[in-house]
């Protein structure tokens, strides 16, 4: 397929790279031009602006935010005006229900197609083609899409007919990361100052009731206070709570636990850590414990 990528960030470099070694024509652009001059020895073309990435029948974003979307997607040579009839945008940021709503109905009336795919998974997984893929929009749409969501992951699950449905999983998921992170912490706050070996601690919960993948990456880096180069910037792991309480607000469903977990994250990124990885928010929990 002929493809455009817009964002070669942590992620997006990665997938990009899996769709040239699937044998995907792929044009890409990045703010920052140095990024896409990497991929170029890899068979990518690169693009002036973003008009130019978006003439291609399907267009990728990778970004940030919503900000970061916004600026790419509305505007004068920007893809909304730049991107053909029946062209689809598939956007796999994690960005807000909101604005995958207002994506959704914009491309709708310029004769577009949207389809919403964020991706649980962190770099390495996005370098090795391991993410999960969360889908949602038409059915035909999606279908189109596959052959590139089999060059990016592991698998794809299909969320919704409503391209936002994506994102409110995305986010949901991302809370519950961010719980899991805290209460990891917590625990290993309260071993370390007991005097149990962070790494024989790991091994227990990882070897009984926590064998998943999430305690056994997650609990490394913690047990390892390894919070650099970060997989996923704090700043960032505040941002989707933030957007997760803004549903829940506009839906009337409270969410004590997110609050926590978003005050936490607020309290880091005050510290100056917006830039480590997220799971750097048990540090917090050892400061509080006079570690």
């Amino acid at each position: 397929m002929h493809v455009g990528f817009i964002g070669l960030g942590h992620m997006g470099s990665g997938m990009a790279h899996n769709l040239l070694r699937a044998g995907h024509d792929v044009i890409v652009y990045n703010r920052s031009h140095g990024k896409a001059e990497a991929l170029a020895s890899a068979g990518a073309r690169i693009a002036a602006d973003v008009a130019e990435v978006c003439r291609n029948e399907v267009v990728i974003t990778m970004l940030a935010d919503d900000e970061a979307v916004t600026a790419v997607t509305f505007g004068d040579r920007k893809m909304i005006a730049a991107l053909g009839k029946n062209a689809v945008h598939i956007s796999m940021s994690t960005i807000s229900v909101a604005l995958s709503d207002r994506l959704a109905e914009v491309h709708r009336q310029a004769g577009q197609v949207y389809v919403a795919a964020p991706v649980f998974g962190r770099p390495e997984a996005a370098a090795a083609a391991q993410l999960f893929i969360i889908a949602a929009g038409d059915a035909h749409a999606v279908q189109r899409c596959q052959p590139l969501f089999d060059a990016m992951g592991q698998k794809t699950f299909v969320a919704a007919a409503t391209p936002s449905a994506a994102n409110l999983v995305k986010l949901s998921g991302n809370f519950m990361l961010g719980a899991v992170i805290e209460s990891l912490g917590e625990a290993f706050a309260l071993i370390r100052k007991s005097g149990v070996d962070p790494h024989r601690y790991l091994e227990i919960l990882t070897g009984t009731l926590f064998s998943a993948p999430i305690y056994k990456t997650y609990g490394t880096l913690i047990a390892d206070e390894k919070y650099q180069p970060a997989g996923f910037k704090m700043s960032l792991g505040l941002k989707d709570i933030r957007l997760a309480l803004a549903v829940a607000d506009a839906h009337s469903v409270p969410m004590p636990l997110a609050s926590l977990v978003h005050d936490h994250f607020l309290a880091g990124v005050a510290r100056g850590h917006g830039d480590s990885d997220w799971c750097r928010l048990a540090e917090l929990s050892a400061r509080n414990a006079g570690l």
